[in-house]
């Protein structure tokens, strides 16, 4: 109801278009029967008057019929385009910590198939329930006008047709539910193994995936056939039950015109309405149906809209530092995981860096180094302390504001179905076409990209197929030079790299960092040498600070893994 109400006059002009084609559409059986007195009085100065205006009848019925049909077709397009905006605008913003628990394939789902659902309705079902309303109504009154002895008789009949529309009509609702959950799962499980093709065709496991994908829609064909199954039931008592009672009203009304009592005409036009009004009963019952499919559709969307963020905007956000100098303070952070509730990935965690620095962040796996870059971005939230960016916490900033001020290349680089230019303006799109082929120039991707079929125009594909792992980050480096923000985070950024691109990259890198606050996640100590400060992290702890030499000297984990890794790289020369 909240995305039919800005558009109030179209709904207004739907209903007046529904109004005249119900109007015309109950005035045909008025026609018909006045045609039928004038033969049977054999009048024929008449029989062309009445013939003429049954034709313009079905003129403006058929005029009214196709307004309406525009209008509504119109409205449920409209409605279902600004609900589509508005669940993409919902999920697209939404923390990490959602997509931990909800699949993307099932937001995707619900975002398509639930929307066409909801669709069909509003540009259709909707329409042609409101119609027959009408035309019940309608010819309801119009039955009395006629025959009020007949109606009365035909009323009867209508706590048995409805009895089994409220029963069925809930276990369709219920079955529907099931049917389109099922569905979800089928395609979640499909993007799923599409997505990781190789892996799984690797690993010979694409007999086994098409078995478990195989019985998943075969469990959503069977919810959707006992969905089925029900509505029809629903259609065949209906459609018998409506038509056993005109049955009976016509063989009563037939002996009232042998007994006089009714002409053939009324008689006529009293079982086309009668036609008419079973008509509007039968297709109400099949709407019915359709409308308890969309409830359940609107149900999985409203629970989408109703999960909140969990990371939020602050009610009442502090203006972005400006001129951002990039000192970054973590106070006392402590941060779990909700699906590693178990351990702490931050445990007490203080560090500071100050404006200009190039710091890095090394240990073990699960020390909690991309934590920490993902703290500050505001992916999660921590669940203790305070984090700080020249001296204003973070949660009171808006969320763009933040992310502004920093660039981010992660370790497995994300590139987009588009041209090469377009994935290196991702973070900037007013970029000029010089000012990426810079970028690209001081990532050392220029001279690759300038060897592709279209150069800066190429099509890279989906998750961009056609480059290599060291082609990709270098991209997704040129991305992050292009951005042009006070605070640099590289996670791993040169892992994917061969060890002249690396060469390369880490030049850049140094220029980039030049007056800017750079966080370097590394677990090649060798790539970290030259930063200002090392920060060593174990179980989500800061164990040791200093310079690489300052490490080594004074033991511990760092030289432990400074051992491990230069002298398995002399051992390797």
């Amino acid at each position: 109801m909240p995305y039919l109400l800005p558009y109030k006059r179209h709904i207004g002009l739907v209903i007046l278009a529904l109004v005249a084609a119900a109007g015309f559409t109950l005035a045909v059986p008025v026609a018909f029967g006045r045609v039928i007195d004038v033969i049977m009085r054999g009048d024929s100065d008449l029989i062309d008057r009445y013939f003429l205006a049954l034709l313009g009848v079905a003129a403006l019925l058929a005029i009214a019929t196709a307004m309406r049909f525009y209008m509504v077709t119109w409205l449920g397009e409209r409605v279902i385009a600004d609900l589509r905006k508005a669940v993409f605008g919902h999920v697209a913003g939404m923390a990490p910590a959602f997509y931990e628990k909800v699949m993307t394939t099932e937001v995707l789902s619900r975002l398509t198939a639930d929307t066409a659902i909801i669709q069909s309705v509003v540009g259709s079902t909707a329409s042609i329930a409101l119609r027959n309303i009408l035309l019940l109504f309608g010819g309801i009154g119009m039955l009395l006008w006629t025959s009020p002895k007949l109606t009365g008789m035909t009323l009867l009949i209508v706590p048995v047709v409805v009895f089994p529309i409220l029963v069925l009509g809930r276990r369709v609702r219920r079955l529907s539910r099931l049917s389109q959950d099922m569905v979800a799962e089928s395609a979640t499980h499909a993007g799923e193994m599409l997505q990781a093709a190789q892996t799984v065709q690797a690993m010979n496991y694409d007999g086994e995936a098409r078995r478990v994908f195989s019985g998943k829609v075969e469990a959503a064909f069977d919810a959707a056939r006992a969905r089925i199954g029900a509505r029809s039931l629903l259609t065949v008592l209906v459609i018998f039950f409506i038509f056993a009672g005109i049955v009976g009203v016509i063989w009563i009304g037939a002996r009232d015109v042998i007994a006089g009592r009714m002409s053939p005409g009324e008689m006529t036009q009293f079982v086309l309405f009668a036609v008419f009004t079973a008509g509007a009963v039968g297709a109400l019952s099949e709407v019915w149906g359709e409308l308890q499919r969309a409830a359940g559709a609107t149900e999985r969307l409203a629970e989408l809209m109703a999960m909140p963020n969990p990371v939020a905007e602050p009610a009442d956000p502090l203006p972005a530092p400006d001129p951002a100098e990039g000192r970054i303070e973590f106070d006392h952070v402590r941060f779990v995981y909700q699906s590693r509730s178990e351990t702490p990935a931050l445990d007490d965690l203080s560090l500071s860096v100050e404006p200009g620095q190039t710091v890095a962040l090394v240990g073990p796996s699960g020390a909690g180094k991309t934590t920490v870059l993902q703290l500050l971005l505001r992916f999660y939230d921590p669940e203790s302390g305070e984090i700080r960016i020249d001296g204003t916490p973070i949660d009171r900033l808006r969320l763009s504001d933040l992310r502004r001020l920093i660039a981010l290349v992660p370790q497995e680089p994300v590139i987009f179905a588009d041209s090469v230019s377009a994935n290196i303006r991702f973070g900037r799109p007013d970029a000029s076409d010089a000012e990426v082929e810079a970028a690209a120039k001081a990532a050392a991707a220029h001279d690759f990209i300038t060897r592709l079929p279209d150069g800066y125009g190429t099509w890279l594909g989906e998750r961009g197929v056609l480059l290599s792992g060291g082609q990709k980050q270098r991209i997704a480096i040129a991305r992050a030079i292009l951005r042009d923000a006070p605070i640099l985070l590289l996670d791993e950024a040169t892992s994917a790299l061969d060890a002249e691109s690396e060469r390369a990259v880490q030049a850049a890198v140094e220029r980039l960092s030049q007056g800017r606050t750079t966080l370097v996640i590394a677990h090649r100590l060798a790539t970290v040498k030259r930063a200002d400060r090392i920060l060593v992290l174990e179980e989500g702890r800061l164990v040791a600070s200093g310079t690489h030499d300052e490490l080594v000297a004074g033991g511990g984990l760092y030289a432990r893994l400074a051992r491990l890794q230069f002298t398995e790289g002399l051992a390797a020369e």
